[in-house]
């Protein structure tokens, strides 16, 4: 699995995932840091990347345009930070590793995570 790190995250997060034996990169060494979410998402879509964000948009955008993919994981803490949520990250990577392969948005809280297919259908 290759995991694509935005702008809002800690490069920290690259070595933390290599650590665990998956591919990363952090925006900034692929991309402009001022591009858009859309642009980010297609590259990661082209390139084979699942999206490791802070930012709520990129799931909308799934729903909205009924995308395929990319993968997205969106992580809604107040911490961010590798330090504060590495091996609950880890876990839920091991955990949803195939479904993230074909195609999720996993949600990730404080407290749990919510796992949704793509294409998100009408009753999602």
């Amino acid at each position: 699995m290759k995991l694509l790190i935005d702008m809002n995250l800690s490069p920290n997060w690259v070595e933390v995932f290599k650590r665990h034996n998956w591919e990363a990169l952090h925006w900034y060494s692929v991309g402009d840091p001022r591009a858009t979410d859309r642009a980010i998402m297609d590259w990661a879509r082209v390139n084979g990347y699942v999206v490791f964000t802070h930012d709520l948009d990129f799931g909308t955008l799934l729903a909205t345009t009924q995308a395929i993919g990319p993968s997205v994981i969106q992580v809604r803490t107040q911490d961010v930070l590798p330090s504060y949520l590495e091996s609950k990250i880890v876990s839920i990577l091991r955990q949803y590793e195939t479904m993230l392969e074909k195609g999720a948005l996993i949600t990730v809280d404080e407290t749990k995570s919510k796992v949704r297919i793509l294409p998100f259908s009408d009753h999602d």
